[in-house]
């Protein structure tokens, strides 16, 4: 073909060796966006369960084992401003997550759904906060918190991805003493120290982060008036689909 180590050669084999490396490279870029896809994809899922009570974050856990629990228990659906379950495609959908005491077959069975998980994606002080919010099937009573991206200061701000803090959010209300919607806020100290109708609404806050607390409480507080249509219908008992039929009484 080419005279061996002419210059046409050695032309051809150098393109023949870029055009190659070219293809390493771009195989090897795409198995990489695929795994950090997989990666993002898996730990989404284990911070809903873990707003969802259903694993400890202190506590490491196969992918097969993830994907299993999150199959059987969580089911992502969508509603529209006043609880009703929409399809993906309609207008001014909202994400919301079920969380069930059963095999979550059907997103639509409501009979076996222990409580509802909201997503947070909120400002803080360097960037935004993203988490996950959930409550009991009450309407009322948060059952977790979890925080998986964040842009706060490491060992201020960026505490609010400790279990310790995340864990004040279990078991406090979003209603106050007169069932009134308040949300749940951030003290900036301790929720003891206020007053005795207060402190079922409010977390202890974290010293030295006053800014993040406060931004974390009305990033909560916005969220939560938005989805306060789907609080409403599990205080009722009345959560509905599309078509407008009682799911429950």
């Amino acid at each position: 073909m080419f005279e061996k180590n002419s210059k046409r050669h050695v032309t051809f084999f150098a393109l023949v060796l870029s055009v190659v490396c070219s293809l390493l490279i771009t195989a090897a870029a795409t198995g990489l966006r695929e795994r950090r896809q997989e990666n993002m994809a898996l730990d989404k899922k284990v911070n809903l369960l873990r707003a969802a009570g259903l694993v400890d974050a202190g506590q490491k856990y196969g992918k097969d084992t993830i994907n299993t629990l999150y199959d059987r228990r969580i089911a992502e659906v969508f509603v529209d401003p006043q609880g009703k379950i929409m399809n993906a495609e309609d207008p001014d959908v909202m994400h919301l997550y079920f969380i069930h005491s059963q095999d979550a077959r059907d997103a639509h069975d409501f009979n076996n759904i222990s409580g509802y998980i909201v997503p947070i994606n909120t400002r803080g002080l360097w960037g935004k906060i993203h988490g996950y919010l959930a409550f009991e099937n009450d309407g009322q009573t948060v059952s977790g918190f979890s925080v998986f991206s964040h842009s706060e200061t490491p060992g201020l701000g960026g505490e609010i991805e400790s279990a310790w803090f995340q864990k004040n959010f279990k078991g406090k209300k979003i209603l106050n003493s007169q069932d009134k919607f308040v949300s749940i806020g951030v003290a900036k100290g301790k929720a003891g120290n206020l007053s005795k109708g207060e402190q079922e609404n409010y977390v202890d806050g974290i010293s030295g982060a006053t800014l993040t607390g406060r931004y974390l409480s009305e990033g909560i507080k916005n969220t939560l008036m938005k989805y306060e249509g789907v609080s409403v219908t599990f205080r009722q008992k009345q959560l509905k689909a599309k078509d407008g039929d009682p799911s429950h009484d």
